[in-house]
């Protein structure tokens, strides 16, 4: 049997380098990269341009969209690439006849939260003053985004939610925690937030794996962490997701 066809967009980045190798052996994968990439066909454009990353997708059976900008970028960037660019992904994989598109929203959708306590204690490290038990957040609390990186995640999943109800396109939103570099927690906050490497490249294989009658989803990513705050039970029904790492384990 041949191997699915697979685009990564922004493989070049960290998550995107980590799903690279949890998917080389099992799928035909190819990128959609403003710079080239090593070891893999890559078609490079700029996302925000739609017309020149539509041959991308010619022959794709799903997408795994991670392109981004992440953190604190002016508006305009944040526009260009999180709110035009995800337009023009899903645009491109609907008129390419893609059945799957993985996209790579955040924990910053919801983690305005983290003012509120129990939220807030817990994100600052401050365990004393945190309860024993806290009320999960899950994929069906109102949305809370922090900062405009986090509105452009919000919007994204919008959009998903328009195209998965409109198209024949299956969308699976990730909501991914923090994952570094160094691949351990980094700050207080990050043991409640952090997301292994390990974790969030099984977590798109199973995405990527899903069966194609999974019309749309929103799923938390994160580590089997101590403190997290943000439900991982649906994840486990809907996908099977069981993570193998914790972040109290790098302590």
């Amino acid at each position: 049997m041949a191997k699915m066809n697979v685009l990564i967009t922004g493989m070049s980045g960290l998550i995107g380098g980590v799903v690279k190798e949890q998917l080389a052996d099992k799928y035909e994968l190819s990128a959609l990269n403003r710079s080239g990439v090593a070891g893999v066909k890559c078609h490079q454009a700029d996302i925000s341009d739609l017309d020149a990353i539509r041959p991308a997708f010619t022959g794709q059976d799903v997408v795994v969209h991670l392109a981004a900008k992440a953190g604190e970028y002016t508006w305009e960037e944040l526009q260009a690439v999180n709110v035009a660019g995800t337009y023009n992904v899903f645009e491109a994989a609907r008129e390419a006849g893609v059945k799957r598109v993985i996209y790579a929203s955040s924990g910053a959708t919801i983690a305005g939260w983290e003012k509120e306590e129990p939220y807030l204690s817990i994100a600052q490290g401050r365990y004393d003053d945190a309860p024993t038990s806290w009320p999960m957040l899950t994929h069906q609390t109102p949305i809370r985004p922090s900062g405009i990186y986090g509105a452009s995640k919000v919007w994204g999943e919008a959009l998903a939610r328009h195209y998965a109800d409109t198209t024949d396109l299956s969308i699976i939103c990730l909501r991914i925690g923090h994952v570094t570099e160094e691949d351990r927690p980094l700050s207080a906050r990050d043991y409640a937030v952090w997301c292994s490497q390990r974790d969030i490249a099984r977590m798109v294989e199973l995405a990527v794996a899903a069966p194609i009658d999974l019309p749309f989803a929103t799923l938390f990513v994160l580590s089997d962490n101590r403190w997290g705050y943000r439900d991982l039970s649906h994840a486990h029904k809907v996908l099977g997701f069981e993570p193998q790492d914790r972040a109290e384990d790098h302590r």
